[in-house]
Parts: structure tokens; sequence; C-alpha cells
């Protein structure tokens, strides 16, 4: 008979799983909050994130519901890497949103996460382009009920391809050939 005693349980270990990705989630949304802030308030970047660190992520970060805590690293990452890239940003987002629908015309929440997921999209390559849309478009329901969720998707989805053409090429070889 196998000793199991000190084998972590399935459970266990998907619930450190759940709690990661929680936790990226959690910081994603911190840092849509933290480039409304910056942009809506004509803040200084190191200013807020020095809030959100001591007012928010070292008291543990709740959303709305009181779950997840959020990491400072990577809410530094987001918002400075966002904030550094913001002209090339702003020039893809530019190309791939409807005319009738100028960058200075959406919400400026909506703002804040199409810019944050470009960021993601461009510059960290090991997360993978479906995941970082999926993220983004759970985090629109967050803030709107209407049609802009899918906006989200179909800016970064064409975003993606874009940026990620052959990434996405290959995803999708892999799931038509899974199927069969």
């Amino acid at each position: 008979m196998k000793d199991r005693t000190n084998t972590p349980s399935k459970k266990s270990s998907d619930s450190s799983f759940h709690s990661t990705i929680e936790k990226k989630t959690a910081t994603r949304l911190a840092a849509i909050q933290a480039l409304y802030q910056i942009e809506f308030n004509g803040s200084n970047v190191n200013v807020v994130l020095e809030e959100f660190r001591a007012y928010r992520i070292d008291i543990g970060y709740k959303d709305v519901n009181g779950r997840m805590s959020a990491s400072f690293s990577l809410l530094q990452e987001l918002v400075i890497g966002t904030d550094r890239s913001l002209t090339e940003i702003d020039q893809y987002l530019s190309t791939f949103l409807d005319e009738k629908w100028p960058l200075d015309r959406i919400a400026t929440v909506m703002r804040c996460i199409l810019r944050l997921a470009t960021f993601e999209l461009m510059a960290r390559h090991q997360v993978p382009a479906k995941v970082i849309i999926k993220e983004y478009i759970k985090l629109a329901y967050e803030f709107f009920s209407g049609p802009e969720p899918g906006m989200v998707n179909g800016v970064l989805d064409k975003i993606a391809h874009e940026l990620r053409n052959t990434e996405l090429e290959c995803s999708n070889e892999k799931e038509s050939t899974s199927r069969k």
C-alpha cells in the first residue's frame, strides 16, 4: 500500500492554482483602478503605486466580494509598463477602434482596460494571448453590463492577431487537431 500522508491532495493543489489565478485577476483589477486614478486625477504614477502598496496591497487588497489578494510586483510591472508605453499602446488602439469610437471618446475605465491588455499583449509574452483577452473581458464585466465587454473582445482580438499572430495560429492548430 502506498503511503499518501505527505502527498498533497488534488483539491489543495487545485486550490493553490486557483489562488494564483485569482491573485493575478485581483492585480489586474488594481492596475485598472490605478491607471484610472492616474488619468482621472493627473496623479504621478509612483505616488499612486505607493498609495496602492500602503493602503490596499499591504493590507490585503480585496475585490468587491471580499476575496483575492494582489501582487504588488505585478501591479508595478503593469502600471509602469503601460505608462511608459502609452504612445505606442494608443497607436495600436487607435488603429483597431471603430472610427465612431476614437480613444478619447470611450469611457476612462474602458481606456484603462484596453491599455493594460494591450501592454500585456505587447510585453508579457509568457502569458498566452487568449488568457490575456479572457481576463480583460472578465474584468470588463466587472465595470460594464452592456456591449462594452464585446468591444474589449473585438479590439483585443485584432491587436493580438497583429502582435501575436503566430502564437494564435499555433494555438488554433492545436485546438483543431485535438478535436479530431
